[in-house]
């Protein structure tokens, strides 16, 4: 037997040997991942819904906080967003498998949580905190781009998969509120620390992701997305960025004061009671692909605004309404599902659209750039100071803020916003939502 017969053996045998995909199955393998994936949403918006909620509440009755700095303190987030594309690129995207990086980062945030209670000023509190966003912040982003890598459709299956994040954050929120009770305790962030933690050890355990752009030289401009800048020569693309600029400055005061509002009202459980938000959010997640391809994107889009517009006039009515209050906080805390998905994941999805393959990536840092990181940072500012400008002298009915103008001021806004959006944006012409 000849030495070159055996390699061409060998070489034949080889090529035989079935994939892991051929020997269980495409379907199977598919189904291994979506629960993968499933298991790291609801690990990840876990640890967000254990402490966002409530810890402005928190801060402000327990630390004894200004408004301003609770402002401040929720806008540490839009601090990681705004510093995690400079991570991405430089670090993720050149040097480590995404499924490792997602691990350092989760053990990494478990260690800045479990630290966080143990400083009580606002001068060692802030800074700590800003650090922990900067690690959790990166996950969002590395979490879609690693699932939307490795799944068959993901315009079909990433939001089936997304859906787990709304889940997350109830169990999150109820878990805090129902077992603990810890609203304006320190065991809240101990709660999150031990959900990173989880989280981390299980991002070892997704599918292998390599760096894409290993030895590559990358700009500041790629790093921020700044190469989709070429879309906003699109008007319509161009009044989209404006009004999501826009509405995140009136969309912040709703998660930045609820929860202080509705403990004023004297609400118990007041984090599970709110995550009812994310029982609406599952719902419209699911709905809508549906309305996109029914209504398009304006239409749906509009449909975000008006909600927003709707919390808010609802909140502001409830203010001292002895009769229908509770029922009208209770609706606001329910339209939360047509606020985010109508407006934020419709609005991904559009970018997506509009973008071609180059500018994709770019595309979607642009826009998360603009909500999570600049909106988000301009709207919790504002809000915070807007509650310590609403502070009474004297504490009436057991409310100790102007809540009426607190929520008044967003709706109005929300409004002109609206007004804009209609008035100049315009649906693509050749590709309607899919």
């Amino acid at each position: 037997m000849s030495p070159k017969w055996l390699m061409g053996l060998c070489f034949v045998r080889k090529r035989q040997l079935p994939s892991a995909a051929a020997f269980f199955g495409p379907h199977a393998m598919q189904t291994a991942l979506k629960t993968k994936l499933s298991v790291f949403m609801f690990l990840q918006y876990f640890i967000w819904g254990a402490w966002y909620v409530s810890f402005g509440t928190y801060l402000g009755k327990v630390l004894d906080f200004e408004g301003g700095q609770i402002g401040s303190a929720y806008g540490a987030l839009a601090i990681g967003a705004m510093i995690s594309p400079f991570f991405v690129g430089l670090i993720a995207d050149r040097y480590f498998a995404t499924e490792k990086i997602l691990a350092v980062l989760g053990i990494a945030g478990a260690v800045l949580m479990f630290l966080l209670p143990s400083f009580k000023t606002f001068g060692t509190f802030y800074p700590m905190l800003i650090l922990y966003c900067v690690t959790y912040v990166p996950t969002l982003s590395l979490g879609n781009s690693l699932s939307m890598h490795h799944l068959a459709d993901p315009k079909r299956d990433f939001p089936m998969v997304k859906t787990m994040s709304a889940v997350g954050w109830i169990a999150g929120g109820v878990t805090l509120s129902v077992l603990f009770k810890g609203e304006l305790s320190p065991v809240q962030f101990q709660l999150a620390g031990a959900a990173s933690l989880v989280l981390g050890l299980f991002s070892l355990t997704l599918p292998h992701t390599p760096p894409k752009k290993t030895g590559q030289n990358v700009s500041v401009g790629e790093l921020l997305g700044l190469d989709a800048l070429a879309l906003m020569k699109k008007p319509s693309f161009a009044i989209f960025i404006a009004c999501m600029f826009l509405i995140c400055i009136p969309l912040y005061f709703y998660f930045v004061n609820m929860n202080t509002y509705i403990t004023e009202l004297g609400w118990t459980y007041s984090a599970a009671k709110m995550s009812l938000a994310q029982v609406s959010d599952v719902i419209f997640l699911i709905l809508l692909p549906l309305m996109l391809s029914r209504l398009g994107y304006k239409k749906t889009i509009a449909i975000g605004i008006l909600a927003w517009m709707a919390r808010y006039y609802l909140l502001a009515g409830s203010v001292g309404n002895a009769s229908l209050g509770t029922a009208m906080v209770f609706t606001a805390i329910l339209l939360h599902g047509v606020c985010y998905d109508f407006l934020f994941i419709a609005g991904q999805l559009y970018v997506d659209d509009e973008a071609n393959e180059r500018i994709r990536g770019a595309a979607q840092g642009f826009i998360a750039f603009i909500l999570w990181g600049v909106g988000n940072f301009v709207g919790s500012t504002l809000a915070g100071n807007m509650q310590a400008e609403k502070k009474l002298a004297v504490v009436q009915n057991g409310l100790g803020y102007d809540w009426h103008s607190i929520w008044l001021y967003p709706a109005l806004g929300a409004t002109g916003v609206l007004v804009v959006f209609l008035l100049f944006f315009r649906d693509p012409p050749a590709k309607q939502a899919s």
